[in-house]
């Protein structure tokens, strides 16, 4: 009765199982390459998010006996957008990465036409490169060829989980759900479908789009000769975002959660209604049940957090791993002055600014590593507390995601935004969500009230230190944003 989880993030994929009691028995994770053709651009292979995908599988399927499961849930990193052969299941060039920034012009190009308060209106987004409608629109106007077999229905387009069960399907099924379509610029909100309006203004053929299917329930089943012998029900796909908020078991409205991966996103569970903010959050579908209720939520998405560490490792070669960051941290007080501005692709909530670009400011000769690897954990506090801002009444956060283990990060966390962090005894809420979708879609699971019994607290982080110097420090923050945006104008 146990469920298969894939978590089809930005760096790696996850696959996990979980235990009718919540638990998880068993991970495997492969990472893929990222690939950066050119500054600002960020790309895929599609064929290595599909090879991570049967690596992590397989190193899980060692770890349990495969007959004990009963489905398969998904959950995928949500503006990536994917194209594939329909006959061949190819991909005819890399995935363009949620991350990527190559549209601003483009985006500014359709604001100066007017175009955004519609936009707004219908999908409860904004004209920004991280979604998935402008990217198809460079396709179109830069690799016409590619585009042309898009049009005459030959290739398929897709977001990441679109294109995993097809691959798992041996190219059946073309299918996704409400919280992937909502981030694409072609999905109206109420209406709860694709809009041939933005189809139109995009210039994506609605036909090239997956049908819509509900977020749990038995979707399409997996071809054994394709995916490790495993012949399952998909009954769960959930963007990660959306995911998380249902692994943390925030079903009613009001509930809030903070994840920290690649980047760090804050969902608030807003009920059956859209609510509109004019403070930098989306507007954004969570789920839709089988019987067609919809459930929103508001979004506060900040592109680099986990991947600004992940560059502290990588790029600069100051860290050897995530894990190292907080005793690294804790060697000195403070940062010393030093404040890292991690737009390293461009700023997302509350800033919303495509040309602003990554800035490290107040180094002396006594700045040191451990000063900036400070500075950079104090940046994801900072960058949520700016999101945080714009939602007033939030009394305690619930926190995931791999960065959420680093206790340093949480306290700084709590101490910025004055109020509780909790932290669940399960991080891995992302592919929990997923799991728990798919298992209340085949019966492991009776209600949400099942799954909110299966939450255990952590640890709970109060605020500390003091409010004035916090607040000081989050202004010479702010005084850095500033200084960050427009540079690539």
């Amino acid at each position: 009765m146990s469920i298969l989880a894939i978590d089809a993030g930005t760096t790696g994929v996850t696959a996990v199982v979980v235990t009718p009691d919540g638990r998880i028995q068993a991970k495997g994770y492969q990472e893929f390459r990222q690939h950066f053709p050119q500054p600002g651009w960020v790309e895929h292979s599609a064929e290595d998010i599909w090879q991570a995908t049967i690596e992590a599988t397989r190193e899980v399927l060692e770890k349990v006996d495969s007959s004990e499961l009963t489905a398969i849930g998904i959950t995928n990193q949500r503006e990536t957008i994917v194209l594939w052969d329909r006959e061949t299941l190819g991909s005819p060039r890399r995935a363009i990465v949620w991350q990527d920034r190559r549209t601003a012009d483009i985006c500014d190009r359709l604001r100066a036409d007017g175009h955004e308060d519609r936009v707004a209106e219908l999908t409860g987004l904004r004209l920004d490169p991280y979604f998935s409608g402008t990217k198809l629109m460079w396709l179109a106007e830069h690799e016409p060829h590619t585009w042309a077999l898009v049009e005459s229905g030959r290739y398929a387009v897709g977001t990441v989980d679109s294109y995993l069960i097809s691959r798992m399907t041996r190219g059946t099924w073309h299918v996704t759900d409400v919280s992937n379509a909502c981030r694409t610029l072609l999905f109206d909100l109420e209406a709860g479908d694709w809009s041939d309006e933005l189809c139109e203004l995009f210039g994506v053929p609605r036909d090239a789009l997956p049908e819509l299917v509900p977020n749990w329930g038995e979707v399409a089943p997996t071809e054994p000769s394709v995916f490790l012998g495993l012949a399952l029900p998909i009954a769960g796909i959930a963007g990660d975002q959306q995911s998380a908020l249902f692994g943390q078991t925030c079903f009613e409205e009001g509930e809030s959660k903070c994840t920290y991966g690649t980047g760090s996103f804050i969902l608030t569970n807003t009920g059956s209604a859209v609510v509109r903010s004019d403070a930098g959050l989306l507007s954004t579908a969570a789920w839709r049940s089988p019987y067609g209720a919809m459930t929103y939520a508001l979004e506060g998405a900040i592109f680099v957090t986990g991947s600004a560490v992940q560059w502290l490792r990588d790029g600069l070669q100051i860290v050897g791993n995530a894990a190292e960051t907080a005793a690294i941290a804790q060697t000195v007080e403070d940062s010393d002055g030093v404040v890292f501005v991690p737009a390293l692709t461009g700023l997302g909530a509350p800033h919303w600014d495509p040309h602003a670009r990554g800035m490290i400011i107040g180094i002396t000769r006594g700045t040191t590593r451990a000063h900036i690897v400070r500075a950079t954990l104090e940046a994801i506090a900072f960058e949520v507390r700016d999101v945080l801002e714009t939602l007033p009444g939030l009394t305690t956060l619930r926190v995931d995601g791999g960065a959420s283990a680093n206790d340093l990060l949480c306290q700084l966390q709590a101490d910025q935004v004055g109020r509780a962090v909790e932290r669940p005894e399960i991080v891995e809420t992302t592919a929990l969500g997923a799991a728990f979708l798919a298992g209340l879609g085949t019966g492991v699971w009776e209600s949400t009230d099942d799954l909110r019994d299966t939450w255990a607290l952590d640890r709970r982080f109060e605020p500390a230190g003091d409010r004035g110097a916090l607040d000081a420090s989050y202004a010479r923050w702010s005084d850095a944003v500033e200084r960050s945006k427009g540079w690539a104008d």
